[in-house]
Formats: structure tokens, C-alpha cells, sequence
């Protein structure tokens, strides 16, 4: 948070903003606040901390400061702030973990709408008067409710948080307020690299423009920061304008309001929305859509900051605001010492190209001024893109009409669009035939057909969707069209719209997202027993104030050195050279190695060896590593990286798709590829069946987007080859065991410690090596530390991810719709290596059937082998995947027969004792009480009716409701990897310290580790603590991936408590009124050891796939959602109304985790199949590297109203303590 005192209203003002862009020679004479300065764990925690913390909003918390800091910042503003406010404030920010709701849960608390709520429920008789029994109403006690007597709704207490008080805040550095001195310093800031200068006065501005007319104009530092970034590009000087008055003032004029260029996108919405609320309504419409338009223009951080000359001036042909200043004919005034003052119309002619424009190198935008609307014009502007919040446009418009005086006959019309050519475009030859016409249907048929030939667009136009794109500037005019109709037929009675029309022009819901868990608290004698309790995550606190520690956290080493990487930019073709000299020449570089370092056979990687660390010959995919660039720091790391000198020699084919690696019959053969499961007699059943349905579904990639990405820091002790290994990892094991391997030294001089990780969900399971193994190479060559953690697009580039799947299914059924057989072959594509894709295909072709019994079954899978990045574990390891298939199958039944798709789903499910196609019972799988509870809970039959009445009466927007079940098998397929291995220490002081085999990664692994050891142990959590997962304390661990380490490590960690309570037990008997501490010293005394190991194995037989037989997994989960989704028919956009999530956890450890992973990974589900899409192009580019590009569900994509229950009565004898995952 940045801090300014406004001199002229006197008052000081906060802004959220984000530190990775905000130039430290931008915060001169400004406060600064970090999420470290507003509470502590060793002083207090803030209440935006604490409620943070308890209300189970962070999770693997590498996200929490920031979002804690966006809250921050919004009590500082505004101390009662709004839901609105709240929905505003978190634009700019991503979760992976949580799916949001407890994050807005726990903040809701501070608002005003939270506040109303809770005093409409303490005036519980109804008749304004508080009820008679205070806290103990039966509103507030759910006394209201027939719940069960140990059911809980609240995962946290609102009434236990901490108060907020303003008063309590850190004041404003006295100086920067009562003393101007630093607001008229012209500063210069000199680098070796930039000079950064900051005038006061117009005239100092323009002849720094003149004596430098490359230099860039900087305010918020939100384009030129990624460009450097990102782009490598440089800009040796830069200017900041932000206090030449001239452009940051706001002028009012009869013709419109004057803005200062360098006033930022936050300011100008307050000041057009200032004007919208006393000005007449007519005269304010373009700083209506204006103002709207901003709503969706990037996040509040980014409009904290960035100007919007800027936006003026880059010329981005999305940019959300270009087209409404063209359309509008916006006025823009140019200043340069040598020509003085000029004043330019923004149309059609101000863009010359892409980003570029008419405005002279030495000249500067001073202001734009945005023109007032006449009483019988009118404006209107839209805008499409992936996500609503935070995200570039698709394709946007605006659309300006002025009419004859009392008339609907058109006087003028301007339309300018974005997304449609390289700058923003107008339609001349459409505004040219409306002009004069009657605003009707007929009129509207004409402008149809005109705007497509005005806007014609190339199938080969950078960003695709050529057909998307046409169609929406078709559906925004017929959208203007319907609202100015609206606003014109009250006073042109004449003109008449439909009802069913009115849709088009509505916007979704708009309502305080509320949410429920349901969830069974297990009742106890023992206040000690914490099992079932929703208690805190163990590093909730320290998350949430800034404290916990990753990887890059760990304080720069003496003498330590950064890595760069070298990657390949061909995704097919042979390496003739690879030179670093011009690298090794630079100041500060150290070293280069490559594939020369490591012997041949020290050089592979990967589960097949079909992988190798560097790449010495021939490249099969970009991103690949070439060799690495050792240096002083980053910067310089990542400079010289860019210079080494590759040559190649491309090679064909480029195999990208699935398609393509069928078509060149491109697959990784080896141990039981492909995968094939045969059961009964697929061919008779097709013979003899009534009815047979063929299709296909297809699936694309998924990028983990962790929110830290891959980091590694190798520290050499000097002595023996030892190697102490910190890294960003789920696999510690394999991290020692491939570093030990490439470097041939033993296992045991390599101890890999991993503290918590930033987010995995299965791509730092084997990925992490690829920055691991290079990083420990040149650490033990140099004797030096080395570190890395990878920038977003390397991580993705480098790293893989989900795997796209392409299904094709031959089902045979009966009359009522029983599945009598299928024969489905399934493809996923493995990118340029195995990795793991193997597996991946093997738990696809086990899971493809779902939740439906299926007694005859064929079903092969191939992993296609492609010139891509090696895709990898990730979340559901390709049982999604292919159980999309299955839904795609029974749908298709369903509509053949034309039965109602829940009664063929509900024919079809599986029973608990059913056997699979592979052969295994299903035993404690409720897969059907999960279907009839969701039914119910979702009230699904009432809730459908609703919708076809809705769709019935709304032409533009459509709803639809669905319910979906999964099963899930938990366990490694790999029967070796079912173990796991716990080690606990106790000291003389009763302090105990707790090591197992799994990562935290935000699952709350740790957490319930501690419940399990202090309720086997009896004593308190305080007196146990875990300090990190490393090889030299639990060896040869299993990878914390499959949804099984809370099982195989809590069974570990449970054995080896139960050894420490054998030996404790002859001291209780002793004393059993005795203390821990005293039962502790006493064995000490008595020569007693009080550490041990704990170790656990599954009862997995295994699976042979010779004879199809065998247990694959220890025990099976299983869920049904049902959602009700409303779309935009002409803009393909949607908003999820409704979700309901009955789940099978068995008896849960801890509710308030299991609710969070649930609706993480819901959300995470969501992305994957509505909003979350990596894009290639035909020489394996790929296009989506970035946040920008690629994007994740924000806050405002969460169901507005999001249930979910745990299935009650389903325990899980085959688990710790009867729980599931």
C-alpha cells in the first residue's frame, strides 16, 4: 500500500498497488506499508490478518499478503466499506487454492451489508424489538433448525474476531504532510543502465521530451514494467510527469471535463462519476460507459496507478478505452518545446499501426477532454474477454447515435471497435448508409451487414477466434440497438421492444455471494482430541502476516550465485552450435554448463531415461534446457542467458496436437503401452444390442499456475560432496535421488528440505528436477550457493501441465438406457518426454467409466508423443480427463432415448460391492447416497422448473442446471510408492518436534499430522511443532501427490506415537494423575529413549495387467455437484448462479480443510473446462505464458451461492481415524 496527502483536499489517500511494478523511484516523498508492517505473530496481528487466518482463507498462503493487503488498504479508504467495495478491492488478485469463499467469508465481516444482516437477525421476534434472550435467541443458536444435535454450520466464530478500530492505525509520516519540500524537488535518479527524471513543471517536461525524444512518459510503470520484464526491452530514459499540474489537473467546461493525461484510471472514474451525480443524466453518457467500462479495465491496483494518456498512447488495439474516446470524438491536446500547443480529434486517423500514432517523438500528451452528450444522444460501449475481471478484451466496441430533434431518425453515428485490426477501427461505410435512417429492424438488418464488411478480419489475425470476434460486434451493435430503443420509446411511444428482448441488456446478478458448509462435528469427551475439529491451518497466522517462509524467502547465502537458463526457441530440429562466449565475457557471469558437464549417462532424467537434463543434440520441444548461465545475480543471470548463440537446424515434423501424432501414428511405446483393459464380450454385446451411440470429447491443456513457480536454492558444504538442497518440491526423495545421480555421489550426501511450497498441485511433483539437478551441478563445481526460481513465463514454458485428452466412445444400451457395453480408446498427449504420462493414462483408463457400471468394457489408451513441453501430474492425474467422456456418453443416451438425463445417470450408477472393469470391489463408495442427498440439498427438480420457465420468458439469456457425480480412487498405482515413514523426537521440556514424509503445500498436511500425533499422544498441538519435510529425518519418502499423504503419512506418524505412548506407559501407570512433562523427565531419567520412527504400508495387493486383476487403490471417494449456469446467448459469456457439493470424506479430520480443498479444487475444475485455456501455435509456440495471456477464475467467478455438505454416517475403516483424502 502507497500513501500520498492530497494538499488539495487535504486529506491522505491509500492505494493498493502491486509491487512487482511499482518502480522504487516512484515512491519518493510517498508512505509505504507492507503486509510485514501492520501486525505480527510476536506483537498482534491486524484484524484484516487475523480474520484472514481464522476464517481458513489461506491455504498454501503465498497469495494471502497481497489479498490481505488489498483489504488493508480498502479499511483504510474506507473503514465501512461495502460488498461492492470488497468485490472491487480483489480484481486484482488470484487465488489457486481456495476457491475465494472463505477469503470473502472472512471479510465480508467488515462490511456494512454484513453489519445489517446481523442486526436483522438479533431482531428475532419480528416487530423491531431485540429478542428477550440475547445471545442465547434461537435464531443465533440455530435453535430455528432441525439440525442434527452435532452438526455444525460455522467453520469459524465472527463474534470471537477482533474489532476493527481506524483509530489504532499507524499514522501518516508527519513530514510527508505537514512539508512540500519533496513535491518540488526535480529529481534525477541515475543508474547504470537508466536515467529516471521527475520534473514539477510543464516546461522542464518538455524540454526533457526535446533534449530526449526516445524517452518513455511513465506513471504507473503497468505497460513499460512488463515490457522490460517480459519483453527484454530497454529504455535508458524515463520521465515521470505526476506533478506537472497540467497533467494531473481536472477542468470543467461547457463542452465537457478536461483531464490531466497523467491523472490515473482510479482518479478519473471519481471525477466522472462526481460529475454523473450532479450533472443532468443526458449529458453525461459517455462518462457513463466510460465509467463502466472501467469497472472491467484491468484491477484496482493497476488503476491506482496507471494513466490514461497512457492507455491513449501505447495504443493497444484492445485497449479498453480507445474505442469510446474514437467513438465519442474525445479532443487531445499535444505539447512540444519546439511547436508549442496543438489540439487533435481522436478518430480514425490518430493510429497509423500497431501501438503506434500521429503525436510526434518529442511531443507529450498534456490532457484529453471527453466531450458532454446533447439531450438526444446517445452512447453506449461493451466489452467481451475471457474473464470479466482483470482481464484483456476479445473484442470491444462503442457506439455513439445522435438523432434528428424529437425524432428516431439518425443524425450521425460513429462505432469504433478493438480487438478487430491492428488499432482501434471504426465502421465509416456503416456510419455513412445508417446516416438518415430510421432507427428500426430494417435499419438494424442493413447495419448488420455493413459492420461485417467494414470490419473484415483474416483467418490468419493474431489471437484467433476469427468467427467469435465477427460475431461479437454484431451482438454489441444489436445490444446498443436495444437499449437506445428502450431509451428512446419514452418519448417515442412508437417504438416497441419485445420483453423477451429485454434480457439482452440486463446484466447478470448482482448480489452478496452467501455460502454454506455442512459438516458433522464428531462429539468427544476429550477437549485434547482435535479430530473432526475445523481448527486452524498451523500456518495460517504467519501466512497471513507476511511471516512464513518459502524458498526465495531464505536470506541471500555468503558468495551465492544465480542461475539462468538457456532454452531452446524450436520446438523440432537439430543443434549445431551453442556458443556462450559473448555470455562468459559479461561483468558478473561466472560460468556456463551444458550437456559437456554431465556425462551421457548422467544426464538423463525421467521415469523412462527418455528425458535428459541438457540438450546436446536435437530439441523436440521449446522451453527445453539447453545449458545454464551462473552469475552474480538475476539480472545479470538472465541477460547473459539471452546472449548465448544458438544455431539450428529445423527438423520436420512439427507434432503439436493430438491429431497430428495420430496422424504420424507418434506414441511412447514401452511397459504396457498402450494401455488395455478387456472385460466380458464387447463384440457380442454390440451385436445384440438394442441401440448403439458413438462421439467423442476433447479436453485441452491446463496450466498449474502454482502461484510460486519453480525455485531451488543448492548450498555445497565443501566437505564429502555434501549438498543441502532447499526447493520448491513435492518429491524431496526424487530431488536427491536424480541429484545424486546426475553429480554420482551418494544419496546420502544430498539432503533436499522443503519448508512449505507456494502451490503444487502435481506439477512439482518430478518438474522440480529440471531447475533442481542444473542448479546442485554448478553449486558443487563452483563451491558456491546457487540460486533460481523461475519467472512465470519460464515456469511455463519450461514446466508442462495438464494433459489435453481426446476420447472417442462406441456405447451400447437398452430401452431404459442400462449401459450394456463400451469400447472407448482414449489419447492424451505427452508432450517430448514420458515423465509421468504413462500413469496418467493409466488412471484415465481406470477411471473412465466414472461412476456408471459398465459390465462389458474395451478401453485402450495411447500417449501421444508431441514437439511440446512434457505434460505432468496434475490435480485428478487424468481421471477428469476422461470421466468427461463418460458424461458426454450418457448424455448422449439420454437424448437418443429422449429420457430425462438424471434418470439414465441414477440407472446407470454404481453400488456399493459392484466390481469395476478392472476387476476391484467398490466397498464404502456411497456413490448413490451422494447422488440422492445432492438431489435433494440442490432441490433440483423445483430448481429445473424455474429454469425452464426462465428460458421460456428470456430470449438473450439461458439457464441450465446439471448434476454430475465422480468417484475417485485413492492410492498410488505403483504399489511400492504406498508407504510412508514419520520420526518424532521428545524433549526433556515436553516439547515434542514432529518430521513425516509429505510436503505442506497448502493442503494442510501439517495441520492434520498435528491433530493426529496430539490426540494419540494426548496433549495439546502447542507443544508439538514441525519444522520442515527432509530427506535426512524421513528417507525415501512418497511423492505428497495422489490425494493419499494425509493416509499413508498419518498412519505413520499415528505408529510412531503409539510407540512413544508403550514406553510412556509404565510412567503413567506410576503416576496417572501425573503431567506430560513429568512422565516425559521420568523416562528420561530412566535411560528411556523418546525418539522413534514410524512407518506404514497400504494393504494395496497391486494391479496385474496381464490377468486384470488386483486392489489398484486402498479405498474410493466419491461426490456429486449439481450447478445452475445462466449464459449470455450473444456473447457466449456466463455466470455460474448456483453450486451444490455433497461429498464423501468419511469421517473428516478436519472439516475446515476438507471444505477448502473441496471448493479449491471445484474452482480449480471450473477453470480447467470454462475460462483456463493454453494456446499453441502450428511450430509449438506457445502464446499463453503469462497472467496476461492466461487466466485463472478470479473472485467474481465463484457461484454466487456455493453449498457444501459432508455425507454423514460414511465411515472409512481403511483410513486414519475413518477418514477420506
Amino acid at each position: 500500500m502507497i500513501s500520498k496527502y492530497d494538499r488539495k483536499l487535504q486529506k491522505v489517500n491509500h492505494f493498493a498497488i502491486n509491487a512487482c511494478l511499482a518502480p522504487v523511484c516512484a515512491m519518493h516523498g510517498l508512505s509505504v506499508t507492507t503486509v510485514e508492517g501492520i501486525g505480527s505473530t510476536k506483537t498482534k496481528l491486524h484484524p484484516v490478518q487475523e480474520r484472514m487466518a481464522k476464517a481458513h482463507g489461506s491455504q498454501c498462503g503465498f497469495c494471502t499478503p497481497g489479498i490481505v493487503m488489498s483489504m488493508y488498504t480498502l479499511l483504510r479508504n474506507h473503514p465501512k466499506p461495502t460488498m461492492k467495495d470488497l468485490e472491487i478491492a480483489f480484481q486484482g488478485n488470484l487465488c489457486r487454492c481456495t476457491g475465494y469463499r472463505p477469503i470473502i467469508e472472512g471479510y465480508k465481516t467488515f462490511t456494512v451489508d454484513w453489519e445489517i444482516m446481523q442486526n436483522a437477525t438479533a431482531l428475532a421476534n419480528g416487530n423491531g424489538v431485540a429478542c428477550g434472550m440475547g445471545d442465547k435467541c434461537c435464531k443465533l443458536q440455530n435453535g430455528c433448525k432441525e439440525y442434527d444435535k452435532n452438526e455444525d454450520e460455522a467453520l469459524f466464530k465472527p463474534r470471537e474476531f477482533v474489532p476493527n478500530d481506524p483509530t489504532q492505525e499507524p499514522i501518516f509520516p508527519p513530514e510527508l504532510k505537514l512539508y512540500d519540500t519533496l513535491d518540488k524537488q526535480n529529481l534525477v535518479f541515475k543508474g547504470k543502465y537508466v536515467k529516471w527524471y521527475r520534473p514539477t513543471q510543464l516546461d522542464e517536461l518538455l524540454e526533457l521530451k526535446q533534449k530526449h525524444p526516445d524517452a518513455k512518459i511513465v506513471v504507473g510503470n503497468t505497460e513499460i514494467g512488463v515490457e522490460v520484464k517480459f519483453k527484454h526491452l530497454e529504455y535508458p530514459i524515463r520521465i515521470q510527469p505526476t506533478l506537472v499540474s497540467e497533467m494531473t489537473d481536472v477542468v470543467l467546461s461547457e463542452h465537457g471535463i478536461k483531464i490531466g493525461a497523467a491523472l490515473s484510471l482510479q482518479n478519473v472514474e471519481d471525477f466522472l462519476r462526481e460529475q454523473i451525480s450532479i450533472q443532468p443524466k443526458y449529458k453525461t453518457r459517455i462518462f457513463t460507459a466510460t465509467v463502466q467500462m472501467l469497472h472491467w479495465f484491468a484491477g484496482r491496483q493497476i488503476r491506482n496507478v496507471a494513466a490514461i494518456g497512457g492507455n491513449v498512447m501505447t495504443g493497444s488495439p484492445i485497449s479498453d478505452l480507445n474505442q469510446i474516446f474514437v467513438a465519442s470524438k474525445t479532443e487531445l491536446e499535444l505539447q512540444s518545446k519546439r511547436n508549442g500547443c496543438r489540439k487533435v480529434i481522436m478518430n480514425a486517423n490518430f493510429f497509423t499501426g500497431y501501438r503506434q500514432n500521429i503525436v510526434n517523438k518529442d511531443e507529450v500528451l498534456i490532457s484529453i477532454t471527453i466531450p458532454f452528450t446533447k439531450e438526444n444522444q446517445y452512447f453506449y460501449a461493451y466489452k467481451q474477454a475471457r474473464r470479466r475481471d482483470d482481464d484483456t478484451a476479445i473484442v470491444n466496441s462503442a457506439v455513439n447515435v445522435e438523432f434528428e430533434n424529437h425524432s428516431d431518425i439518425i443524425k450521425s453515428i460513429h462505432l469504433a471497435f478493438g480487438g478487430m485490426a491492428p488499432t482501434t477501427v471504426t465502421a465509416p461505410k456503416t456510419s455513412k448508409l445508417l446516416t438518415g435512417k430510421p432507427w428500426n429492424r430494417e435499419t438494424l438488418d442493413l447495419a448488420y451487414k455493413s459492420i461485417i464488411e467494414d470490419l473484415p478480419l483474416p483467418p490468419s489475425a493474431p489471437g484467433g477466434m476469427i468467427q467469435f470476434r465477427r460475431a461479437l460486434t454484431l451482438s454489441f451493435f444489436f445490444r446498443a440497438f436495444l437499449a437506445i430503443s428502450e431509451e428512446l420509446q419514452r418519448t417515442l411511444p412508437e417504438i416497441k421492444i419485445e420483453e423477451k428482448d429485454l434480457s439482452a441488456i440486463t446484466g447478470f446478478l448482482d448480489k452478496i455471494p452467501k455460502s454454506s458448509q455442512y459438516f458433522q462435528v464428531l462429539p468427544t469427551q476429550e477437549k485434547i482430541n482435535t479430530i473432526g475439529q475445523p481448527i486452524l491451518h498451523a500456518s495460517a497466522f504467519k501466512q497471513a502476516t507476511g511471516e512464513a517462509v518459502y524458498c526465495d524467502d531464505i536470506p541471500p547465502m555468503i558468495n551465492e550465485l544465480y542461475m539462468g537458463f538457456v532454452l531452446s526457441a524450436k520446438a523440432h530440429a537439430n543443434i549445431l552450435s551453442i556458443d556462450p562466449s559473448e555470455a562468459l565475457q559479461m561483468e558478473g557471469v561466472h560460468a556456463f554448463f551444458s550437456a559437456k558437464d554431465l556425462p551421457e549417462d548422467r544426464n538423463k532424467i525421467g521415469k523412462t531415461d527418455d528425458e535428459v537434463v541438457f540438450v546436446a543434440k536435437t530439441v523436440t520441444s521449446q522451453g527445453q534446457i539447453l545449458g545454464v548461465v551462473i552469475a552474480d545475480d538475476q539480472a545479470k543471470a538472465q541477460k547473459a542467458a539471452r546472449t548465448v548463440k544458438v544455431t539450428y537446424e529445423e527438423l520436420q515434423p512439427f507434432i503439436i496436437s493430438i491429431d497430428d501424432a495420430i496422424n504420424h501414428k507418434s506414441y511412447f511405446t514401452g511397459f504396457n503401452n498402450p494401455k488395455v483393459i478387456e472385460k466380458g464380450d464387447v463384440d457380442k454385446v454390440f451385436e445384440t444390442a438394442p441401440h448403439i451411440v458413438e462421439g467423442e470429447s476433447r479436453n485441452g491443456a491446463q496450466e498449474h499456475f502454482y502461484l510460486e513457480t519453480q525455485c531451488v536454492l543448492v548450498v555445497p558444504k565443501n566437505e564429502d560432496d555434501e549438498l543441502e538442497v532447499f526447493c520448491s518440491t513435492q518429491y524431496p526423495t526424487s530431488m536427491s535421488k536424480l541429484i545424486s545421480h546426475a553429480l554420482n555421489i551418494p544419496q546420502n550426501r544430498v539432503i533436499t528440505k522443503v519448508k512449505r511450497i507456494g502451490g503444487g498441485f502435481g506439477g512439482k511433483e518430478h518438474r522440480s528436477a529440471i531447475v533442481a539437478i542444473p542448479a546442485a551441478l554448478a553449486a558443487s563445481r563452483l563451491k558456491r550457493p546457487i540460486r533460481c526460481m523461475l519467472d512465470r513465463d519460464e515456469d511455463i514454458l519450461m514446466t508442462g501441465g495438464r494433459h489435453p485428452f481426446y476420447v472417442k466412445y462406441k456405447a451400447a444400451f437398452n430401452d431404459d438406457g442400462r449401459i450394456l457395453g463400451c469400447e472407448t480408446y482414449l489419447y492424451n498427449n505427452g508432450g517430448y518426454a514420458n515423465d509421468l504420462s504413462e500413469f496418467v493414462m493409466e488412471r484415465a483408463v481406470f477411471h473412465f467409466e466414472n461412476t456408471y457400471k459398465i459390465p462389458n468394457v474395451r478401453v485402450v489408451g495411447y500417449v501421444c508423443k508431441t514437439n511440446l513441453p512434457s505434460n505432468v501430474a496434475m490435480r485428478g492425474f487424468g481421471a477428469p480427463q476422461s470421466m468427461l467422456a463418460s458424461e458426454f456418453m450418457v448424455r448422449r443416451i439420454a437424448e437418443y432415448l429422449n429420457k430425462d438425463i438424471v434418470d439414465v445417470c441414477r440407472l446407470n450408477l454404481y453400488r456399493d460391492g459392484d466390481i469395476t472393469h478392472y476387476n476391484q470391489k467398490l466397498e464404502y463408495c456411497p456413490i448413490e447416497r451422494c447422488w440422492d442427498e445432492c438431489m435433494v440439498s440442490s432441490n433440483f427438480y423445483t430448481r429445473q422448473k424455474e429454469v425452464d420457465k426462465y428460458n421460456r420468458e428470456n430470449r438473450w439469456k439461458k439457464r441450465g442446471i446439471s448434476i454430475v457425480p465422480t468417484k475417485y480412487g485413492i492410492g498410488f498405482s505403483r504399489i511400492h510408492l504406498n508407504q510412508a515413514g514419520a520420526l518424532i523426537h521428545i524433549y526433556t521440556d515436553g516439547s515434542v518436534l514432529l518430521t513425516h514424509g509429505g510436503a505442506e503445500m497448502g493442503q494442510g498436511l501439517h495441520t492434520k499430522m498435528l491433530q493426529i500425533a496430539s490426540t494419540v499422544l494426548g496433549i495439546p498441538i502447542s507443544k508439538i511443532y514441525i519444522s520442515e519435510t527432509s530427506t535426512d529425518k524421513v528417507p525415501n519418502t512418497s511423492p505428497t501427490a495422489a490425494s493419499f499423504s494425509s493416509d499413508i503419512n498419518g498412519m505413520a506418524v499415528m505408529n510412531a506415537c503409539e510407540i512413544i505412548n508403550q514406553r510412556l506407559e509404565p510412567y503413567k501407570k506410576v503416576n496417572p494423575k501425573g503431567k506430560w512433562e513429568e512422565w516425559i523427565s521420568a523416562a528420561y531419567f530412566d535411560r528411556v529413549s523418546l525418539s522413534t520412527t514410524g512407518f506404514y504400508k497400504s494393504p494395496c495387493s497391486g494391479y496385474d495387467w496381464k490377468t486384470n486383476s488386483g486392489d489398484v487403490y486402498l479405498y474410493y471417494t466419491c461426490g456429486v455437484a449439481c450447478s445452475e449456469v445462466e449464459i449470455d446467448c450473444l456473447t457466449g459469456d456466463h455466470q455460474v448462479l448456483r453450486t451444490d457439493i455433497v461429498m464423501d470424506v468419511g469421517e473428516s479430520m478436519n472439516p475446515a480443510i476438507d471444505v477448502g480443498q473441496i471448493e479449491g479444487a471445484f474452482m480449480q475444475g471450473y477453470g480447467m473446462y470454462m475460462l483456463e485455456e493454453l494456446l499453441y501455435g502450428p511450430d509449438g509456440t506457445i502464446y499463453t505464458r503469462g497472467p496476461g495471456a492466461y487466466k485463472l477464475p478470479g473472485f467474481n467467478n465463484i457461484p454466487l451461492e456455493f453449498n457444501v455438505s459432508f455425507l454423514k454416517g460414511a465411515p472409512n475403516p481403511r483410513a486414519v481415524y475413518s477418514s477420506k483424502v
